[in-house]
């Protein structure tokens, strides 16, 4: 079975969904007490000239993040 791609690999201007989270480290729970849990919609907004960090949206909110904290989101095998 394949793995589903995580929030790091969410292309700019696309949108899905949160399948699950992979860890719970003082940092990830801060993320999801923000509204990443399980079901929500998260759109990329933007990436720093470097990679990082992201930006993204989340129930009308925006959320800066580096890449190994996006890491522990996975999002929808289809990428809308």
């Amino acid at each position: 079975m394949p793995s589903l791609p995580t929030l790091a690999e969410l292309p700019v201007g696309k949108s899905s969904t949160i399948a699950s989270v992979r860890d719970s480290g003082p940092s990830v729970i801060r993320l999801q007490e923000l509204g990443l849990v399980p079901g929500t919609q998260v759109t990329m907004v933007r990436r720093a000239p470097l990679g990082e960090p992201i930006e993204i949206e989340v129930r009308g909110s925006r959320l800066a993040m580096r890449n190994h904290e996006a890491v522990y989101f996975t999002v929808e095998a289809e990428l809308k």
